[in-house]
């Protein structure tokens, strides 16, 4: 099954425009990992590098959480993958599989998609889970953005190096 992605808009409103950039990108990651078998996935780019597909969606699955349920939603709930807080365990795909990575990682979309839509304004705040420092619903789109622009980078290079794909 393909992954459909939708370009974002060329006008529309703030909100709008981060929503959908966000979803992209998300999109994006998804379609790199595409038609993929659990090894190719969890091929390693260059050891020692834990750095895999399926490790990038593992610690996507992560970050979501930490920002959204963590941060914007005040949750007190742990890391998807580490207890202890280390945020470079999910990067460790050695026995993962693809249904549960997706699985983790989806369901870390849905909530963040909930919590964005309840929101009222850009402007909400919430307490960075390790710093307490205050971050706004905006900052913590724009991040999101970002993270993914840069691993979706790692992820043109990795699933290059399995069969050959280029592009997005």
């Amino acid at each position: 099954m393909a992954t459909e992605r939708i370009g974002p808009p060329v006008t529309g409103d703030e909100r709008e425009m981060l929503r959908a950039f966000l979803d992209y990108h998300r999109a994006t990651l998804a379609m790199k990992c595409d038609g993929l078998s659990d090894e190719e996935l969890r091929r390693r780019s260059m050891p020692p590098s834990t750095l895999s597909l399926l490790g990038l969606v593992r610690h996507m699955a992560e970050v979501e959480r930490a920002w959204f349920r963590r941060t914007i939603d005040g949750e007190d709930v742990p890391l998807v993958w580490s207890d202890s807080g280390d945020f470079q365990v999910a990067y460790d795909a050695g026995g993962a599989t693809r249904a549960e990575a997706f699985d983790a990682w989806q369901r870390e979309v849905a909530h963040a998609r909930r919590i964005e839509r309840a929101a009222g304004s850009l402007d909400v705040t919430g307490r960075h889970a390790r710093t307490g420092e205050e971050v706004s619903l905006r900052l913590v789109m724009l991040h999101l953005i970002h993270e993914y622009a840069r691993h979706n980078g790692h992820a043109d290079l990795l699933r290059e190096g399995i069969d050959g794909t280029v592009g997005a």
